[in-house]
């Protein structure tokens, strides 16, 4: 039991940590924020870190809800899920922004943006697609009134995960100096591979619970 907790905490803190990326939202950090004072651009990082937890917790509690009343089973969506995460994997391993978090376009507008913190930051940056789909996944089976410490450790890290990435949004221009692109390019292909395993696990559980025939042999 206990070997079992450790694993699915070590296997759903690193599940979303790599989704969110801290690194990646960094980059994007940087370009809305070139032009802000110290004071602004911390307000922004805790706006975004704090609206991107809300989000992942609301889903996190209701996700499997609101795919029951839309008729969707959790095996479709699971399946939906991994094949999601694994396009962003492949994104990052091929070292390219993933579009399932932010478009050109949002880039763009962004920087004149009045609320650039909610608004691609937060979403879809930090709490994308790819972000709620792990958390509805990882949650689906760990109702709070029958596996109350399961669900314990998804919200533990999701705020384990906004706290790191709010001190590496904090330490932005540390970071910039210290790690270059080639640097970045490495850890985010690193990063891309892990995220494709995590989305073939996904696509495999979504294929069992789907078809549990295919489970006995």
């Amino acid at each position: 039991m206990a070997m079992d907790l450790i694993s699915f905490s070590l296997f759903t803190l690193s599940s979303i940590l790599i989704v969110i990326n801290p690194l990646g939202a960094l980059l994007v950090y940087n370009t809305i924020t070139e032009f802000m004072d110290p004071a602004d651009k911390k307000r922004v990082a805790g706006h975004a870190c704090r609206i991107a937890g809300v989000v992942l917790v609301f889903f996190t509690f209701f996700g499997s809800y609101l795919l029951t009343l839309f008729g969707i089973t959790i095996s479709a969506f699971t399946i939906a899920g991994g094949v999601l995460l694994f396009g962003i994997g492949m994104e990052m391993v091929y070292a390219r922004n993933s579009r399932a978090k932010m478009t050109a376009t949002e880039k763009y507008e962004s920087i004149d943006a009045d609320e650039i913190s909610s608004m691609p930051l937060a979403f879809p940056m930090i709490s994308g697609p790819g972000t709620i789909t792990t958390v509805i996944v990882l949650a689906k089976d760990t109702p709070v009134l029958t596996h109350p410490l399961e669900l314990g450790i998804i919200l533990a890290s999701v705020i384990l995960t906004l706290i790191i990435t709010y001190m590496i949004l904090l330490s932005s221009d540390h970071i910039s100096r210290r790690i270059s692109q080639r640097e970045y390019r490495v850890f985010n292909r690193l990063l891309g591979i892990m995220l494709m395993a995590i989305a073939v696990q996904f696509i495999i559980n979504g294929i069992s619970q789907a078809f549990p025939m295919l489970t006995t042999y």
